[in-house]
């Protein structure tokens, strides 16, 4: 297989990206690679709310691999098979996102983009394929979860001082607000003393968290 696109997004580490598609409202945009780059090919997907992004863990591509992982969900200390897991770390690096269509640009040189939101994908993460959402077969209100049966995240109170945050652009600044406040560090950190830095459309955000509370202290631009 070879991508059909890559994303263009908020997040060029892995570190704070949302642990699932639409949790936060994170913008992001496709860019299809040049021989895909023909508006034809998304005629009609103007009329989807949502729609399917299959992609590589392009980070996480390993020559062997594990039956089993440590899921953040089950605290880093017991081992699920992993195929009853989202982890990145599998035979094959192949992740899979809903999120919501927000429009389609036409009049870009690179061809038609897909304005997205709701993305949990790393900057330059390839795109394997596009495919429409459809409620009355993708959604299964009832189905059981397993051993991650509610959403993890326990949201937090989010402390920072306007004058830092004006230093992120306007449009963006809601979704750090709303990313910061489920809680970006890896779930079995408790120490309130560390200082995290997570880097987020093009700067630092440094903050530490204490119990419910993450007070940002500084935003400075990435080198």
């Amino acid at each position: 297989m070879q991508p059909i696109a890559h994303i263009a997004s908020c997040f060029p580490t892995k570190f704070g990206i949302p642990r699932q598609a639409g949790i936060v409202d994170t913008p992001a945009t496709v860019i299809f690679e040049p021989p895909y780059r023909i508006a034809e090919a998304v005629r009609g997907l103007e009329e989807f709310d949502y729609i399917w992004l299959i992609w590589q863990f392009h980070e996480a591509i390993r020559q062997d691999w594990s039956p089993t992982v440590r899921p953040p969900r089950l605290g880093g200390n017991r081992r699920m098979g992993v195929f009853a897991t989202r982890s990145p770390f599998r035979p094959n690096a192949i992740g899979l996102s809903s999120v919501r269509l927000e429009g389609i640009e036409y009049s870009s040189a690179e061809g038609p983009l897909l304005h997205i939101s709701g993305a949990d994908l790393m900057d330059g993460t390839p795109i394997f394929d596009i495919k429409p959402y459809l409620p009355y077969t993708d959604s299964h209100p009832g189905a059981r979860s397993g051993f991650a049966p509610l959403a993890a995240e326990r949201l937090l109170t989010v402390e920072c001082p306007p004058a830092l945050l004006e230093r992120i652009p306007q449009g963006q600044r809601q979704s750090l607000l709303d990313l910061l406040s489920h809680d970006p560090r890896p779930q079995y950190h408790h120490d309130p003393q560390r200082l995290y830095g997570m880097a987020f459309a093009g700067f630092e955000i440094k903050f530490k968290v204490n119990q419910d509370s993450l007070v940002v202290s500084d935003i400075v631009p990435l080198a």
